[in-house]
C-alpha cells in the first residue's frame, strides 16, 4: 500500500511539473504565441507549424488546445483555422516522451536550486525560467520515482493482474491508455508510466505503443472540456481533434508491429523505442491529413452540424 500511495504521490509531482513548467514557458511567451497564433493561421500548413512549434515551446498539447479554443470561442479564429494547429499539437507534443528518455537524475537536485534562486530576482523573464527550471527537475524526478517503484508496484496481485490483461488483449491496453489520460489529463504522465513499467520489464513494446495510441484519444478530453459552453465553432474544434486521434489510432492500430519494428530500427534502448513510435505516429498521422485540411474540416461540419428540419410535403 505504501508503494501504491507513493506511486500517486509521484503521478501528483509529474503533473505539477508539467504545471509550473507549463507557467514559466507561458511567461515568457504566452502573450506573443497567442497574438501569433491569431495572426498566421490563414493556411493549414501556416497552422500546422505554428502548432508544433508552440506546443513544444508549452510542453502540452492540451494547452495549446485550450488557448485554440478560447481563441475561437472569442472570435479570433475560425474552425476551418484550427484544422492546422490541431495537426501540429500532435506533432509538437511528441516532444515531451523524447525530453523524458534522457537521464538527468544528477541534475535534479541542482536544478531546483538554481530555479528556486532565479525565482527571487526582480526581472519576470528570470523568475520564469527559474519556474520552468523547477518544472523540469520535477518531471525528472517524478520519472526517476515511476523507475524505482515500478517492480514492488507490479508484485501487488490486483496490478499485476491488470498489467496480465494489458499484455494479453490489446483493447485493454488501449482502454488503459485512453482512461488513465482522461483521468490525469496529461498524455506526457501516462508514456512516463507505460516507460517505467517497460524499462523494468513489466510491459512490452508493443503493448507500450498500444496505451500510446489511447494516450492520444484520452487527451482530447481537455479540450473537449473547455469547449462546452464556448459556442458551436469552438465545439467544431473540439470534435476535429477528438476524430483525428480517433481515426489515426484505429488506422495504426492493425500496424503496431510494424510501428515497434520501425522504432527499434533506431534504437535499441525500449523506452525510447516507445518515444520514436509516438514521433511516427503523431507526424504521419498529420502529415497525411494536412493536405486535406479543408476536406477534413468539412467532414467534421457535415458530421456534427445541426441538420435542419425538412418541412412536410
Amino acid at each position: 500500500m505504501y508503494e501504491l500511495l507513493l506511486f500517486l504521490l509521484f503521478i501528483t509531482l509529474f503533473l505539477a511539473g508539467m504545471a509550473v513548467l507549463r507557467i514559466g514557458l507561458f511567461n515568457l511567451s504566452g502573450a506573443k504565441l497567442k497574438s501569433f497564433l491569431s495572426k498566421v493561421t490563414d493556411k493549414p500548413w501556416k497552422g500546422f507549424f505554428a502548432g508544433t512549434i508552440f506546443t513544444g515551446i508549452l510542453q502540452s498539447s492540451s494547452a495549446v488546445m485550450v488557448m485554440t479554443v478560447g481563441l475561437v470561442s472569442a472570435g479570433s479564429l475560425s474552425f476551418p483555422q484550427t484544422i492546422g494547429i490541431i495537426l501540429g499539437t500532435n506533432i509538437g507534443s511528441t516532444f515531451t516522451a523524447e525530453f523524458m528518455t534522457f537521464s538527468l537524475d544528477r541534475w535534479i537536485i541542482p536544478g531546483v536550486l538554481c530555479g528556486a534562486a532565479l525565482c527571487f530576482m526582480p526581472k519576470i523573464a528570470l523568475k520564469s525560467a527559474g519556474m520552468s527550471l523547477i518544472g523540469i527537475s520535477a518531471i525528472f524526478a517524478a520519472m526517476s520515482g515511476f523507475k524505482m517503484l515500478s517492480k514492488p508496484i507490479a508484485a501487488y496481485p490486483s496490478v499485476q493482474h491488470v498489467l496480465s490483461g494489458i499484455e494479453s488483449h490489446l483493447s485493454y491496453a488501449l482502454l488503459a491508455g485512453i482512461l488513465l489520460t482522461a483521468l490525469i489529463h496529461s498524455s506526457s504522465a501516462t508514456i512516463g508510466i507505460a516507460m517505467s513499467f517497460l524499462m523494468s520489464g513489466e510491459l512490452s513494446v508493443s503493448s507500450s505503443i498500444i496505451m500510446m495510441l489511447g494516450s492520444n484519444i484520452g487527451t482530447c478530453i481537455t479540450g473537449y472540456m473547455a469547449s462546452i459552453g464556448s459556442g458551436r465553432q469552438a465545439a467544431f474544434t473540439a470534435y476535429a481533434h477528438i476524430w483525428l486521434n480517433v481515426i489515426g489510432v484505429a488506422a495504426f492500430l492493425p500496424l503496431v508491429d510494424v510501428l515497434e519494428r520501425t522504432a527499434a530500427f533506431f534504437t535499441e534502448n525500449k523506452a525510447t523505442q516507445l518515444a520514436h513510435a509516438s514521433v511516427i505516429f503523431n507526424i504521419t498521422t498529420s502529415l497525411i491529413v494536412l493536405p486535406f485540411a479543408s476536406q477534413f474540416s468539412n467532414f467534421i461540419l457535415l458530421l456534427h452540424r445541426p441538420q435542419k428540419n425538412k418541412p412536410h410535403s
